[in-house]
């Protein structure tokens, strides 16, 4: 059998495994280059929407079109891991990347809001390094380690703090066409170690398998589906939050670029160190319990920040343990995702289950815009949507997948295709 990675029985030998924490660290870091680079518009949204005189949904939408591609590709990224692997599709996408990091500067700089959509939306192939990302450090670690393997190399989602936090202030630094001509740098600086340094696993094999067959192959199985939902909620609420944080933060609370971009880096930064943290918990006590965890906390501060707690310590807090909550959750579908997709179709069901949670941020956005008009510039009712969802979301991981048992925390998972 072929695909990423090959089953394996009993313990491998020590040679196999040497230089996993290696390699799992070059992709953390590839993937928190190009999360970076890939929300490097939402940062700069309030300029944008000041500099073209945007309306709010205008703004909405150009914070969210690199989520689209980002989302949607990750399914054909996915794909070619299985059969290229990560060590050559991880410089792959940075390369390709780095050109649009440009022109969406050069667009900007011409004031051209159908430009920062064109070159926004193919910016959005610097997030499909997700669905890279984890077949690949799966094929580095044993079956129960593998909650942590992914919640670690999840953990680079924390490149939207960086971008969020640095962005604003490079800007401020160096200049607006500097700053991007320093992550398309970054990109290609990533890109050089990864070619370099990075390995694929001795047990990982190529899937040579065409392409269409084997998403389609995904698509059958009903644990793809269940995992899209779940990740689309959590990592969607995320990705929504990081993205259209610093407009809320502006519109609800008044502040400035520099500190609503200050402001959204803690959010992403909570977010980040939840996610692996959720990983291990997961391999310890069940996806399922850290799912249930994650969507109940979501629902419950989606509630609280509806209200529009008072600045700071009040907000501050509301949204750090939403961010908690929502990183939480990433890392206990993604666990779930590990241990239950076939080996074969790793990157395959990753890259769908990737691609819902990417489009699971893409909407929120465009939502919480259009219901800020209708709410009379408030942004209750899209959060009230988001507590709606969660407690949806929380009663089909219970009910809609099946427990099985064997393994740790199996009582809280699923046979593949149940």
């Amino acid at each position: 059998m072929t695909g990423t990675p090959t089953p394996t029985t009993g313990a491998q030998p020590a040679a196999s495994l040497r230089g996993a924490g290696l390699n799992l660290s070059l992709a953390t870091l590839a993937f928190a280059v190009s999360f970076w680079a890939w929300n490097l518009i939402a940062p700069l949204g309030v300029r944008y929407a000041a500099d073209l005189d945007l309306s709010n949904g205008e703004k909405s939408l150009l914070v969210a079109i690199p989520v689209l591609v980002g989302s949607l590709g990750r399914i054909l990224a996915g794909a070619l891991t299985d059969r290229f692997g990560g060590r050559v599709m991880f410089p792959v996408l940075l390369v390709v990347s780095a050109p649009f990091v440009v022109l969406v500067a050069v667009a900007g700089r011409n004031d051209s809001y159908p430009l920062l959509l064109v070159f926004g939306f193919f910016l959005g192939i610097a997030g499909t390094t997700f669905a890279v990302g984890i077949p690949f450090v799966n094929a580095w670690y044993e079956a129960n380690r593998r909650g942590f393997a992914t919640g670690v190399f999840g953990a680079g989602m924390g490149g939207t703090a960086l971008s969020a936090f640095f962005t604003p202030r490079f800007v401020d630094w160096f200049g607006y066409l500097a700053t991007h001509l320093i992550v398309a740098v970054g990109l290609l600086a990533t890109a050089a170690l990864c070619w370099v340094v990075m390995r694929d696993s001795p047990r990982w094999s190529a899937n040579h398998d065409p392409v269409a067959p084997k998403f389609l192959g995904a698509l059958r199985l009903p644990v793809t589906w269940k995992m899209s939902f779940l990740y689309a909620v959590a990592f969607g609420g995320f990705v929504a939050f990081s993205t259209y944080l610093p407009t809320y933060l502006k519109d609800v609370y008044e502040f400035d670029l520099t500190g609503a971009g200050t402001r959204t880096a803690g959010f992403a930064l909570a977010a980040v160190l939840a996610r692996p943290l959720g990983g291990v918990l997961a391999d310890r006590i069940g996806p399922r319990n850290v799912v249930a965890s994650s969507l109940a906390g979501t629902a419950v501060m989606a509630v609280v920040v509806a209200f529009e707690p008072p600045i700071e310590v009040p907000a501050g807090a509301a949204f750090i343990a939403l961010a908690f909550f929502l990183g939480l959750g990433t890392g206990g579908v993604f666990a779930w995702v590990a241990a239950l997709a076939p080996p074969e179709r790793v990157g395959s069901v990753s890259g769908l289950v990737g691609a819902a949670g990417g489009l699971g941020g893409f909407f929120p956005p465009l939502v919480m815009g259009a219901t800020y008009e209708v709410a009379l510039e408030g942004y209750g009712l899209g959060l009230g949507l988001l507590a709606v969802v969660s407690v949806g979301a929380l009663l089909f991981a219970w009910v809609g997948v099946r427990p099985t048992s064997g393994g740790p925390g199996a009582s809280n998972s699923s046979r593949p295709g149940s």
